[in-house]
């Protein structure tokens, strides 16, 4: 899966700045603590945005493709924030075949957003997942801790309009 780099504009404060700088700081001694640093930025931001990976670069004196190449082969590492609301649909084989794909494309449609994204407005963020553990259910999706499964495209409207609300 190719993570998409957020279309969000960066909107660090001074006070996180401070803090990835004494994180990068008691750590560019040692190049080996790049993950450590970047797992250290991301709780810091929530993801890590083009800017923060600049921020970690600079101060580690490590090049910013090596920065980019980490942060974009990790799974554990997000370009771009998460939503209010975290949508997960599960495009595992039991959902995929019962319909998920097409849930999956409504929900896009609706918020104007692709998986990976998050809306402008910060609210909803969308992720296609392997398995949700819900095969019972497919096609399943997730906003948040609820699920929802049984699920056909016509349902969604419904279901993302109570946290539109």
């Amino acid at each position: 899966m190719v993570k998409k780099i957020s279309k969000i504009p960066f909107n660090g404060t001074p006070e996180q700045e401070a803090r990835l700088k004494e994180v990068i700081n008691e750590s560019k001694h040692d190049k080996s603590l790049l993950m450590h640093v970047m797992q250290q930025a991301q709780l810091i931001y929530g993801y890590l945005p083009f800017e923060v990976q600049v921020m970690i670069a600079e101060g580690m004196d490590i090049p910013l493709e090596k920065v980019y190449g980490v942060s974009t082969f990790y799974a554990q590492f997000a370009l771009s924030p998460s939503g209010k609301y975290s949508i997960s649909v599960c495009l595992g084989t039991a959902c995929y075949v019962k319909g998920s794909k097409d849930v999956l494309a409504k929900i896009c449609e609706k918020l104007g957003i692709e998986p990976g994204e998050c809306t402008p407005d910060g609210k909803f963020s969308i992720e296609a997942c392997r398995c949700i553990g819900a095969c019972g259910l497919a096609p399943v999706m997730m906003v948040n801790d609820d699920v929802y499964g049984r699920l056909d495209p016509s349902q969604v409207d419904g279901i993302l309009d109570k946290y539109m609300a």
